[in-house]
């Protein structure tokens, strides 16, 4: 009996903690703490995709909640009358140059 193994002072069977409170109260209390860890793990993956895309070669892939974060998704091209004015080809009407 010199194998450790044979010990039986040892169990093999894993203790598991008493939690003193119940899942639906801890839920409740670490809601806000959760959610801004959430939130900060989030803006850091961000940043390191940004980093990563200036990296060339190399294609970053954005889900679209984080594309639209990143703004992505922002109107910001010209209206038709305003691409109409800024054209110099165009004769002086609006109607395509007929």
């Amino acid at each position: 009996m010199n194998n450790p193994a044979d010990d039986d002072t040892k169990s093999d069977t894993l203790e598991i903690p008493v939690v003193a409170a119940t899942a639906a109260n801890s839920d409740i209390a670490d809601t806000a703490e959760t959610s801004l860890n959430d939130r900060e793990v989030r803006r850091q993956v961000m940043a390191q995709k940004l980093v990563d895309a200036q990296t060339p070669g190399f294609q970053a892939e954005f889900d679209p909640d984080e594309a639209e974060l990143l703004g992505a998704f922002k109107e910001d091209a010209l209206s038709e009358t305003d691409a109409l004015d800024s054209s110099i080809d165009q004769p002086e009407s609006n109607d395509g140059g007929q």
